[in-house]
């Protein structure tokens, strides 16, 4: 059974991956609600199911985000100008929101990741893009902004990408280097987001053995095998064809998902 799981984590990754590279998403909206039905069906710490998924499903996001941008640099699809201006306030949002996510119970986790998802797939699903070109904000709105997307981004375990990606449309940036850009935006959310998840469950008592405060081992190692693999095609795919389609496939499948989660959880 072991094995079977183990497979079944490799494949969740690989798909994972590839739409990393291909979106610039970490992986973690479309991950959650899938880690969170596994570890259901593996009778896993049933009150805390949620987030263990949510822990788990942001430390795979280093990963697939590290994996995903190394491939979007070598193509130049990276401002890290805008990266070091903004990844420090979305870092400092993300670690608050993980950090007390142990004390919140998990029926309100499930709540609020599904309305943010609902709310980041209906923006990638209509593709908005402002009748003229906008230039990036000064510092203390996109402080702001910065802070806020982090929040979220620790809610819902993401890179935050279904958020960063459409700010930066709007703001004018190239939609290669917007997706590049998100993925190296990603990184140190994940790595901070992860460190606050492990915190918020190092005392939980009944999780599963190998698991790292809200972090389950056996789970992050398969979808990392497997993510590695396919990020750097995903990221290929994107600089050589259009991705409106998938874009919109994407949201969909992120309707479903966030759907799902609030079936299994109201």
């Amino acid at each position: 059974m072991i094995g079977v799981w183990t497979l079944a984590y490799f494949a969740v990754g690989a798909a994972v991956g590839f739409l990393a590279g291909l979106l610039g998403i970490g992986g973690g909206m479309t991950l959650v609600p899938v880690l969170a039905a596994m570890f259901t069906a593996q009778h896993f710490a049933p009150a805390h199911t949620v987030h263990l998924a949510l822990g788990t499903g942001m430390a795979t996001i280093v990963f697939t985000s590290s994996s995903s941008v190394r491939a979007h640099h070598r193509l130049g699809g990276v401002d890290w100008p805008l990266v070091r201006r903004l990844a420090p306030w979305m870092v400092a949002g993300t670690l608050l929101a993980t950090t007390v996510s142990g004390w919140v119970p998990q029926r309100v986790l499930a709540i609020a990741f599904a309305a943010i998802v609902y709310a980041g797939a209906t923006q990638i699903l209509l593709g908005r893009k402002p009748a003229k070109a906008r230039g990036l904000p000064g510092l203390p709105a996109l402080a702001s902004i910065g802070l806020l997307f982090g929040v979220v981004t620790g809610l819902v375990s993401a890179g935050g990408a279904f958020m960063t990606v459409p700010f930066m449309l709007f703001c004018g940036v190239a939609i290669t280097t917007a997706i590049g850009t998100s993925a190296a935006l990603g990184v140190p959310v994940a790595v901070v987001g992860t460190l606050g998840y492990v915190f918020s469950g190092w005392r939980v008592a009944d999780l599963p053995p190998l698991a790292l405060g809200f972090v389950y081992g056996p789970a992050l190692l398969g979808i990392v095998a497997g993510s590695v693999l396919t990020a750097p095609l995903g990221a290929r795919a994107a600089h050589r064809m259009p991705v409106t389609t998938l874009r919109r496939v994407y949201a969909g499948l992120l309707f479903v998902l966030a759907t799902k989660m609030l079936w299994a959880y109201l």
